[in-house]
């Protein structure tokens, strides 16, 4: 588990996985926390004026390993949300405030998790992580969890949303078999123009 890559893999592409790839973690977190700023105080007073609750919502999620951390969000809901519809998000999903919409359309709700890259908790580009009760025993020990889980991923720019649980897992791993440099810059190039668009943001 953990950082475990086949031994079958060329250098470069075990390389990256191992050490690039957090390095360019890293720097892009800390380059986008210093810029959007200003932007993140202007969304927190916006979410705290449409609605009673904190600005950011934490949730427990399954990591690397398969253990267990907390990722950051800026709070799209209301409060108690779970009391009032299903949990699984979907469109016209009446526990979504009004802000909480256009954030979750532009993707803006993923932006605090930049902080859970910079600490190391996640990568800009892997699986997307979930909470456990929605993995089996079987799922816990795949190589889904080889590697860090990402702000967007393989799962977010091949249907996202309207995607069913097992086609996000076989997304999952195959993300997990073709992580590099250049699949991940595909991936986040991808992840821009579904933002642009807002296809299949709920």
């Amino acid at each position: 588990m953990g950082s475990e890559v086949k031994k079958s893999e060329p250098f470069s592409k075990t390389f990256y996985k191992l050490f690039l790839k957090r390095i360019i973690d890293i720097f892009a977190s800390a380059t986008a926390l210093m810029l959007l700023m200003p932007l993140f105080i202007i969304i927190g007073i916006f979410i705290k004026i449409d609605s009673k609750g904190p600005v950011i919502y934490k949730q427990k999620r399954v990591g690397q390993g398969g253990k267990d951390f907390y990722v950051y969000k800026f709070r799209t809901m209301y409060l108690n949300a779970d009391k009032i519809g299903p949990t699984i998000t979907k469109e016209g999903d009446r526990r979504i405030t009004k802000v909480g919409k256009i954030l979750r359309k532009l993707s803006i709700d993923e932006l605090p998790q930049m902080v859970n890259v910079f600490l190391g908790q996640m990568s800009l580009v892997g699986y997307r992580p979930g909470v456990r009760e929605n993995y089996s025993e079987a799922d816990l020990k795949s190589r889904i969890f080889d590697l860090k889980p990402g702000i967007t991923g393989y799962a977010q720019v091949m249907g996202r949303s309207t995607l069913t649980r097992e086609e996000k897992r076989n997304w999952e791993l195959k993300y997990a078999e073709d992580a590099s440099f250049l699949v991940d810059l595909k991936i986040i190039l991808l992840t821009i123009k579904k933002v642009v668009t807002g296809e299949a943001a709920y």
